[in-house]
Order: structure tokens, then sequence, then C-alpha cells
């Protein structure tokens, strides 16, 4: 088979009757390396220890309800997961906006004045968000003015430079003339939500990568994608359809309690009931369980692993007994609420309006009773949407995520590991390793690229051209 080929789905060659790997982990990290092994030939086993696959971005059943964990949204400069999306075949299920356009409702301000919006222009970059820059009515003029400037800066800032790691972006940006509310109005209004923390406690270099790449590389790059259907659809019917399709042994309910290397090189791997023996393994679970299952001599100080934070999201859901909502979604100041979305038909609800409310950086209300989350969010809801003042709340409920990223500090880029370990042919994949990018889905997939390229350098299996297609669009 030539250099780049990529079999159909599911064919063998010789040359790989021999060799395997087992893909630890069902998330979008280990389901992008079986996926990615399999078009190269490689067999592959998929253990996931849930009943099912899509890690953290997962659909549940409530009555007739399907529901999200949490609302999940991508970019169009996240390549690796729009891959993804068309490696399972469900791009349409989870389209892009034609031009990024972003209401933002200010609770500060009088009704009927709280409305403004963040959106592009077809205009090359930095001139693309002009307009809508120098009319947000959110910032004053030399709020404005300033935030130009930053911007400029930020542009100039080479992500290569570890010292940026050691930084906080807030004080980067006070250094810069940015004001608490322009912190609050707009660098905040963006950063939360893509990295899961606020300015003064993340890393300028996680923020700079974030900016630079979504807002300052191309004029579309910010366009915003989301799935219409429930998560399950994609990263769990989807995917498995693909994953068999493929030839993968995928293995859900399957729980590993160890790996170890064997004398001929190659690896055993347990769960309750099976010893599988195969050629190469990657770990595509959580830094803590990784830390786990690692031999000795897999990393050279493994409990770096245990000193990657992690930062909780909250999602907060209101079923309504009708409309009270006419966009798909909005961000808020001036109110506890920041991104509230219509999950209406995405849910499958035949009437009313369900809207959820995607919490990020909730320290503080993560762990709070359901009662109190309904005191708290209700209210915030009456004054942001007047549609639901007098509407009859027909379901109200919580799903909380406590370790649903790896939290983006100053020097966790130290921390976080590569693909490749000590051990040969064991690799590590997951959001949280060196990946460039924040715990997103794209910096997901991307770990799941990176683990299965080295593992095929080692196997001498090529590496398929389409999958690194993605690679060349960035």
């Amino acid at each position: 088979m030539s250099d780049g080929a990529r079999p159909a789905p599911g064919q063998r060659t010789p040359e790989s009757a021999a060799r395997g790997a087992v893909v630890i982990g069902g998330g979008l990290a280990g389901i992008t390396a079986a996926l990615a092994l399999a078009d190269a030939g490689v067999r592959v086993t998929l253990l996931e220890g849930r009943p099912r696959l899509g890690g953290l971005a997962f659909s549940f059943q409530r009555g007739e309800l399907t529901v999200d964990n949490g609302q999940h949204v991508y970019l169009r400069c996240c390549t690796a997961y729009r891959w993804f999306l068309d490696r399972i075949e469900g791009a349409a299920l989870a389209p892009l906006q034609d031009r990024l356009d972003v209401p933002v409702v200010d609770l500060a301000k009088p009704e009927g004045r709280r409305l403004g919006r963040l959106r592009r222009d077809p205009l090359p970059v930095p001139l693309h968000l002009g307009r809508s820059l120098a009319a947000y009515p959110h910032l004053s003029l030399a709020e404005r003015a300033s935030v130009g400037r930053a911007a400029l800066a930020l542009k100039g800032l080479d992500l290569a430079d570890p010292t940026l790691d050691t930084q906080d972006f807030g004080s980067w940006l006070a250094a810069h003339g940015q004001s608490a509310r322009a912190i609050e109005a707009l660098w905040d209004l963006v950063g939360v939500a893509t990295l899961n923390a606020v300015a003064g406690e993340c890393s300028l270099g996680l923020a700079a990568m974030v900016f630079k790449t979504g807002l300052l590389s191309d004029p579309g790059a910010a366009d915003i994608g989301w799935a219409h259907v429930p998560l399950g659809e994609l990263h769990d019917r989807l995917a498995r359809r693909a994953l068999d399709s493929a030839g993968v042994r995928t293995e859900v309910r399957s729980r590993v309690t160890s790996v170890s290397a064997m004398e001929n090189g190659g690896w055993r791997v347990e769960v309750p009931g099976e010893r599988i023996e195969t050629d190469a393994v990657v770990l595509a679970v959580p830094q803590r369980e990784a830390y786990e299952l690692l031999p000795p001599g897999a990393l050279d100080a493994p409990e770096r692993l245990l000193e990657i934070g992690t930062a909780p999201i909250l999602n907060v859901h209101v079923v309504y007994d009708r409309k009270v909502l006419a966009r798909p979604f909005f961000a808020a100041l001036g109110t506890p609420v920041q991104w509230v979305f219509d999950r209406t038909h995405a849910s499958g609800l035949r009437s009313g309006q369900y809207l959820a409310l995607s919490q990020s950086a909730a320290q503080d209300d993560i762990d709070l009773p359901v009662a109190e989350l309904r005191a708290r969010y209700i209210p915030e809801l009456e004054k942001l949407v007047p549609g639901t003042r007098g509407a009859v709340i027909e379901d109200f409920f919580v799903t909380r995520e406590r370790t649903a990223t790896f939290a983006p500090t100053p020097g966790v880029g130290r921390l976080r590991p590569g693909a490749r370990t000590k051990a040969s042919s064991l690799y590590l994949a997951g959001a949280w390793t060196a990946t460039g990018w924040p715990a997103t889905m794209e910096s997901a997939v991307r770990s799941g690229v990176s683990a299965a390229d080295a593992a095929l350098r080692a196997l001498g299996r090529p590496r398929p051209s389409r999958l690194f297609a993605f690679e060349e669009a960035a």
C-alpha cells in the first residue's frame, strides 16, 4: 500500500495482520485515535468504562427530553473537530453560522437599550470586527479604542514563547490599558466560555492562543457552530457506527484495571473477565486516571499529572410552557447568567421552549442545592428574557461537571505531557495533553490524532492522508 493511502473501512493488509492497538477511553480523543489507527489498517479495540461513548460531551434521557449534559460549541477554526464531524458523517447536524453574530444583553442598562452585537463583516483581519467593535454599546468610546490597541499587541505575541505560560492574562490586559469593564464586557465574555476561567486566573499563553486563532487569524475563524441534535447522536451513535464500519471492536462498560508491559515488547491490558495482548496502547482518559494506569517509568515525573487542576461547568435547564425567546442563543452581562441557548428542537420537546444556561468557571455555584440555583437564576432570566415573565416553568434541573476541563492556570503548560511516553508504544491522549489548545472538543480530537500518529510510526503503518487534511486547512 502506498504511503498515505487509506484502506477501505475494515480492510486488512498482510503487513497489518499481526499489528494491533488498544485505545482506553471512549471520549472524543479515544474515538479519534481508534478511527485513525483503524483507517491505517491497525486492528483496534476501544475500551470505555461508561455505558456510552462521548466522554464529557454526551446526552441522557429525562422523560421525553433528550438532554445534553452541557452546551458545547465549536468555531470554524476548530479544523480537527470539523474533520471529526466529517469522519463520522455528522457535519450537517452541527452547522456553523454563516457569519459570526453574538447577541449580548447587558442587564445593567434600561430595557430597550440592552442589546449589543459582536459580529463580523466580510473584510480582512482585523477590519472584519472593526465596525462591530466601533458600535459595541457595552463599552465607552475610549474603552473600544483601547481594546483595538490591546488586540494588536496580542496579535504580536509569539505563541511559541514559553514565558507566556507563566503570566496571567488579566495582568497583561491591565498592563495594556484594559479597564475592568472592558475585561468583563469583552475579554471575559469570550474567554470564560472558551477557557473556563476568568482572565486573572488564566495563562496568557492559552488566552493568546484562543484570541489570536479565533479572532485575529482569519475573518471567519470565530464563526460559531453547535449541534442541532443531541450530542449523543454525534458522539455516541454516529461515532459508534463509524467505528464499526472501520472494523474497531468497541466495548463499553469495560473499565481497564491495569496496563503492563510484556517481555516481547507488547502490552497486556486487563479488564474484568478478559486479558488483551496488543502491540500498542493509547491512554485516552482523564489525567488522574492516566496517572493510575501508567506503568512505572512511563513519564519522568508522573506526579505532575496530579498537579493539573480542574475547573467546573454548571448547566441550568429550564422548560417553559410556551415560547419565550426568539433567538437561538445570547450572552449576558450584568448578571450571573453567562450564555443562554434554545435547546427545544434538539431535545425533542414538542411544545413550549427549553432553555439551557451554560455557566463556565462555576466554582461558586457548582455545589449549590437545586432550590438555591432556581432562586438565583429564574429571576435573572425574567429580567433578561421578558417572555419568561408569566410563563409556567414545567421543569427545572441542573447538570454539574465538577471536573469539566483542566484549569488553564499560569504554569499549566509545563505540566501537560505530549502524546509519547518513555514506554515504547504507549501513548497519551486527552484534551489535557500538550495540544496547545485549552480543554475543548478541538483539543481532544487533536490529541487523538497526535497519539495515533505516534503509534502509526512505531507500528510501521502509513499515515492516512485524509486524517491529516485538517492540518493543511489550519
